[in-house]
């Protein structure tokens, strides 16, 4: 993000674009998908289809999006299966397949029947099918990879920002700013659930998805403990985008901390 905003400087006749940062200029836009939607959506799924009622996560970096995605899953699980629990291992890095499917292991090794994952490899999909469990992806279609754990994934859809952004630099009416779209913009979906899902599944991700889309409700609505069982969102509040965008503290169901450093 640092290095954009610097070049973007030095090129102004340049459009410059950078991907789920918060920095921009005149010619320098940030842009993301609020994937924490999709996410909501894929913890259904997976709450739906635990037995042991542990859910494992694999997590990259210990930053507010990887945290609000943690979350957001966590309440989609817990919207279905209230007595569910999400552990948390953090890699401490976005890619490095063995890491991942160590971390996976040792989550499966502790009774989790269902992986999630914010990695971008499919190295935990492929450990929860060694193990007989199923999994959750993400990125985009993995189903063909780990066929017999593969539940779905909250995927993206760069394309729909990037044809809008390039015809409106081609007409002229191209102007830098940020760009944080809901899932009803298309920018980001949940894949199309596999034969592994437990039955009804559909029907209560439909449910929720359309009360999302129509605006009448977001994930982070209150009322929202923490995993330590304080309040931080009121019945009747929501969670402002500026919070969101800094959460450092997971919700109650997530078995982990966020480190703070």
């Amino acid at each position: 993000m640092d290095w954009t905003e610097n070049v973007a400087k030095e090129f102004p006749d340049v459009k410059f674009f950078h991907c789920s940062g918060y920095k921009m200029g005149d010619n320098f836009s940030n842009y993301f998908g609020r994937m924490y939607q999709a996410r909501y959506l894929s913890g259904i799924a997976a709450g739906m289809k635990t037995a042991s009622n542990k859910i494992g996560y694999v997590a990259a970096m210990p930053i507010p999006e990887v945290v609000r995605g943690i979350n957001a899953f966590t309440r989609g699980v817990r919207s279905v299966n209230p007595e569910a629990t999400v552990e948390v291992v953090w890699t401490n890095t976005w890619y490095d397949p063995a890491i991942e499917k160590a971390a996976a292991l040792e989550l499966l090794n502790k009774g989790c029947d269902v992986m999630a994952q914010h990695q971008d490899s499919p190295a935990t999909q492929l450990a929860a099918q060694e193990k007989g469990a199923f999994a959750v992806g993400y990125d985009l279609p993995s189903a063909d990879t780990a066929p017999k754990a593969y539940l779905t994934a909250p995927i993206w859809h760069w394309g729909v920002y990037y044809i809008d952004q390039i015809n409106k630099i081609v007409d002229g009416t191209w102007k830098a700013s940020s760009y944080w779209a809901p899932m009803k913009e298309g920018i980001v979906s949940l894949d199309t659930l596999s034969a592994n899902c437990a039955e009804g599944t559909q029907a209560k991700i439909d449910e929720a998805k359309a009360k999302i889309e129509s605006g009448e409700w977001d994930v982070f609505y209150g009322p929202i403990k923490d995993n330590t069982g304080a309040e931080k969102v009121a019945e009747g509040a929501k969670m402002t985008d500026a919070e969101m965008l800094s959460f450092d503290w997971f919700v109650e169901g997530v078995i982990g901390t966020v480190p703070k450093s």
